[in-house]
């Protein structure tokens, strides 16, 4: 005896969804896509195929449903392209980002191309940027060079921040400008430098990343904190903290779900941050704050 079996369409469709968007276990699937087909046609089956069937497909759609599950369960990914100096480089910024994004379950996967006095106009006379961006698996391409707030520096941040965001957004990444700071000699110099780098943003409609501004925030209720390194220009390891706290928030689009006073890097120079209870509530608040202004 046989039985007129009509395979279900909205039961059909969730799986073909499903599907389109897994590679594991894709030989399965293909078989659950054969049946789908078929969802409009009369399958001619006796009792027992039937019943075979049912608990096929139903395998099939709790396989498909364990893929949801673990898709979701991934980690966001951003990829990062640093390029910049020492400014960049100094107590591994980008690795200190990357790990404040594994403590709050997403990812960060960069390169840095950093060296020492180099300015955007050096990095675009070497090449290499360009030809790492034109590879375009960047999705965010950050720019760094020195404080530049004298006018003819500025000029020559505007004149190649022009020129890289034009390959920038041609290998389909967004830029960034990094915004540093002055040297405690040249301490006035700080609106200048802010300004010039906003400018830059600006010229070429890209993310402003305003470190410089925070630093001025985290001295607001402390003035001695402590953001330089020996030489009165460079970061110390909080100075590099705060910034990545800022540029974390302003590439995932929200502060790190938790900020721990002990941080883990993945980098071979600085493996473990340490900081007071009392500091880290003073860099989220100057990060914040930056944050909102800029």
């Amino acid at each position: 005896m046989t039985r007129l079996v009509k395979v279900a369409p909205t039961v059909a469709l969730n799986l073909k969804t499903n599907g389109l968007h897994y590679r594991a276990g894709e030989g399965l699937l293909k078989i659950c896509h054969c049946c789908l087909m078929a969802q409009q046609q009369l399958f001619l089956l006796d009792k027992s195929t039937m019943k075979f069937f049912r608990f096929c497909f139903l395998s099939f759609a709790f396989l498909a449903l364990s893929c949801t599950n673990n898709l979701q369960a991934q980690p966001q990914e951003l990829r990062v392209l640093f390029i910049g100096n020492s400014l960049t480089y100094a107590n591994e910024l980008p690795a200190m980002i990357a790990a404040l994004a594994e403590n709050s379950k997403q990812k960060l996967t960069y390169k840095t191309l950093a060296y020492p006095d180099f300015g955007l106009q050096d990095h675009w006379e070497r090449g290499d940027a360009q030809k790492e961006i034109a590879k375009g698996k960047w999705d965010v391409v950050i720019l760094q060079q020195g404080p530049s707030a004298l006018p003819e520096s500025r000029q020559l941040l505007l004149e190649y921040v022009r020129r890289f965001a034009k390959e920038i957004r041609a290998a389909g990444a967004k830029p960034a400008l990094y915004m540093v700071w002055s040297s405690i000699t040249r301490f006035n110099d700080f609106p200048r430098v802010m300004e010039s780098y906003k400018l830059a943003a600006e010229e070429i409609n890209a993310m402003l990343l305003p470190v410089g501004a925070a630093w001025r925030a985290a001295w607001k209720p402390d003035a001695k904190f402590a953001l330089y390194a020996h030489d009165k220009f460079h970061p110390s390891v909080l100075g590099s903290y705060l910034a990545a706290l800022v540029i974390y928030k302003k590439l995932f689009g929200k502060a790190p779900a938790e900020i721990p006073v002990s941080l883990k890097l993945r980098a071979k120079a600085l493996a473990k941050i340490k900081v007071s209870q009392e500091q880290n509530q003073l860099l989220q608040a100057a990060a914040n704050e930056a944050n909102k202004n800029f």
